[in-house]
């Protein structure tokens, strides 16, 4: 329980041992890509630079650290390549872990897995680069769990930015195109004998056209569309 091998913020490697206890019947996970240059919002970068989807995709982690803080969950950051022990995620506020398996639907299975076995009744996982996510949505989500089994956040590229479960549905994480617009309908179709929420649509900021109405984040790119 809690053996991981980590990497801190000078690409060191070492062995850790984090025992983790539940304080709380509720888990909150969080999948970050590790910020770096040339390796984060790719699609994005391709319109407006590497450097200034790099600083976009920052300012989406510090939106999801402060809008999941505050979320009466434990809260655990999966990291895509390597933990870093001094970044946006306040070690006193979120348990680092590394994400394991090949593809997004392996490593979300296993992080669920791993977080049922430590004994949590209610887990939630999110993405990081959702400006349109709020405390509220995420609050909300727990919420719907004690009346149904399932509930999921559709994104509007045909994905989803939430999806939450009381117990493993391990049908949810295979057999998807992962990245394109089926994953929603491929992954209702596999829950239409259980009783699941859907919550409100929202939108995940992947490409340009997803970051253009967004006042707040003209100020990283320039461009004349």
């Amino acid at each position: 329980m809690g053996l991981f091998s980590t990497k801190d913020s000078d690409g060191e490697n070492e062995l850790a041992t984090n025992f983790y206890f539940p304080t709380s019947k509720k888990a909150l996970i969080i999948f970050t890509k590790n910020p770096e240059l040339g390796q984060c919002k790719t699609r994005l970068a391709q319109t407006i630079g590497d450097e200034a989807a790099l600083n976009i995709y920052k300012y989406l982690l510090e939106h999801t650290a402060k809008v999941s803080e505050k979320s009466k969950a434990d809260k655990y950051v999966f990291y895509s390549e390597s933990i870093k022990k001094n970044d946006v995620w306040d070690a006193d506020v979120f348990r680092k872990k590394l994400q394991q398996g090949t593809n997004l639907g392996e490593r979300m299975e296993n992080a669920f897995t791993e977080l049922f076995q430590l004994g949590y009744e209610q887990i939630i996982i999110i993405g990081s680069d959702l400006l349109d996510l709020k405390t509220e949505e995420i609050n909300i989500a727990f919420e719907q769990l004690q009346y149904h089994d399932i509930v999921i956040g559709p994104a509007k590229d045909g994905g989803y930015y939430l999806l939450g479960m009381k117990t493993m549905h391990a049908k949810i994480f295979k057999n998807k195109h992962w990245g394109t617009s089926s994953v929603l309908k491929e992954t209702l179709h596999d829950i239409q004998n259980s009783h699941f929420k859907l919550l409100e649509e929202l939108n995940d900021i992947d490409t340009f056209e997803d970051v253009k109405d967004y006042p707040e984040l003209k100020k990283f790119y320039n461009t004349n569309d």
